[in-house]
């Protein structure tokens, strides 16, 4: 295999273990602690109050998805922003003058995920229920 394939197979497998391991991980230990539950359940053990708590306070957390949404869009328009403004400040360095289209390419991606957390916020932020 030549490096040319080699190196960016490599970079993006090792960029792919560092985000899904952590993620993999959690979701086996939360399934797990639920699986022992219910066979205490099953068994008819009676149930710590603290278990209780701390397994419910893991949905109240996951339940704020609009919250969450709402940051990553922030973030990533930044970001974009930040792609688009670094192009016309380092336009001036260039001999081509394609500074400011290079840099438009990970700013319109950026933007366009920023813009898909921003939809899901509002989403998520018209359909949850209004507590009474």
């Amino acid at each position: 295999m030549d490096a040319d394939i080699f190196v960016p197979f490599v970079f993006f497998g090792f960029l792919a273990a560092i985000i899904l391991v952590p993620v993999l991980a959690k979701e086996r230990t939360k399934r797990s602690a639920h699986e022992l539950v219910s066979r205490a359940m099953e068994r008819g053990q009676s149930l710590d109050p603290a278990l209780v708590s701390q397994l419910t306070q893991n949905m109240l957390e996951e339940g704020n998805r609009a919250r969450k949404s709402l940051g990553n869009a922030v973030v990533l328009l930044a970001l974009a922003g930040g792609f688009l403004g670094a192009g016309f400040v380092i336009e001036g360095y260039d001999h081509d003058g394609d500074v400011v289209r290079g840099m438009a390419v990970p700013a319109i991606i950026l933007a366009s995920v920023g813009l898909a957390y921003l939809a899901l916020a509002i989403i998520d932020y018209s359909t949850k229920k209004k507590a009474a």
